[in-house]
């Protein structure tokens, strides 16, 4: 056999044995899913299935990260730029964001704080037409000294009946209140309702087989590798509650289930994204966590799927950060 015709059949050979794998998907991925700091995350997907994450701001303006697939995450850029960054509360960090799509625009609501500024502190809103930005700066929803709610920071934006509200709060209670149909500000003559007591920060609310469930961090988010925080969660068949634990204890005297809570390997998982349900109807949970193995890097970004149990509360699979894991059901 001439050596052109080796190089055909070899050719093909090498081919066959190839392709099959290249075009193989991954059926797992490991946690965590972002090894850079990137703090209380909000996830949004985008009109063509893309999925956008925002995150407190250990990289300065606020940084977002985009993924196809809720496991292999690309940092884009930042939501600000110094020219463009919030000037409400000047010497303070932003944090906590939270990313919603109303109307035609892309909301992003923000908390804006220095440590030990609990009444200084507040939270703002800024608005694109695009999730990869410009945004552009709102300004002030409002301060916790004129609002009177201490510690006025971790937004979480909500519609319900037709009607927007914002609920807010960081181990001084939390609350919600009733925004003007735009979503940009609080809706003239509305009041905070206190819905939960002092456990608790980085509130999410979903709906659920006919219940409302609030998920919120408990302990302590900062400390490294000696961080606490944890995830709960309470239920209520009404917005404003009265929501309970799994026992009927208020959330309002601090009654609050154990959801999800850390281990050897991961401290402090908890602030939690609103929950993302993939193209299988599976639902996840991005948070933050401290890998005790790297903590030096700051809070990286975990995910886990939630499951629901007989009695109809959500949990995940172990309890604990998920080392490796199915991936998503991402159909594109």
């Amino acid at each position: 056999m001439d050596r052109s015709k080796i190089r055909i059949i070899s050719a093909v050979l090498i081919a066959g044995a190839v392709l099959p794998v290249s075009a193989k998907k991954p059926k797992h991925y490991t946690n965590p899913v972002i090894s850079v700091s990137a703090p209380d995350p909000t996830v949004i997907r985008d009109g063509k299935g893309t999925y956008y994450l925002y995150a407190t701001e250990n990289t300065r303006n606020l940084p977002i990260f985009k993924s196809d697939n809720l496991v292999d995450w690309k940092f884009v850029g930042t939501a600000f730029t110094e020219e463009t960054r919030p000037q409400m509360v000047p010497d303070g960090m932003i944090w906590a964001p939270d990313i919603q799509k109303i109307g035609d625009k892309y909301v992003l609501y923000y908390s804006k704080s220095r440590w030990g500024g609990e009444w200084e502190c507040g939270i703002g809103v800024a608005t694109s037409d695009s999730p990869e930005g410009p945004f552009t700066d709102m300004g002030k929803m409002f301060i916790s000294k004129e609002i009177g709610v201490q510690n006025s920071i971790d937004p979480f934006y909500i519609e319900d009946d037709g009607k927007k509200y914002l609920f807010w709060g960081s181990f001084r209670g939390i609350y919600g209140i009733e925004l003007t149909e735009d979503g940009l500000r609080v809706k003239p003559g509305a009041a905070p309702v206190r819905i939960a007591g002092t456990l608790t920060e980085g509130t999410n609310i979903l709906k659920h087989d006919g219940y409302y469930y609030l998920v919120g961090s408990a302990g302590s988010c900062c400390d490294e590798d000696r961080s606490t925080y944890h995830v709960v969660v309470a239920r209520s068949k009404q917005l404003f509650g009265p929501y309970v634990d799994k026992d009927g204890r208020p959330a309002l005297d601090n009654g609050f289930s154990l959801m999800h809570e850390g281990d050897d390997k991961v401290a402090g998982p908890g602030h939690n994204a609103n929950f993302v349900t993939d193209d299988a109807g599976q639902q996840w949970m991005l948070y933050h966590g401290w890998d005790k193995a790297d903590y030096e890097v700051g809070r990286k970004v975990y995910l886990d799927r939630i499951y629901w149990d007989e009695n109809g509360w959500p949990r995940t699979a172990s309890g604990h950060p998920t080392e490796k894991g199915e991936r998503p059901v991402i159909r594109r």
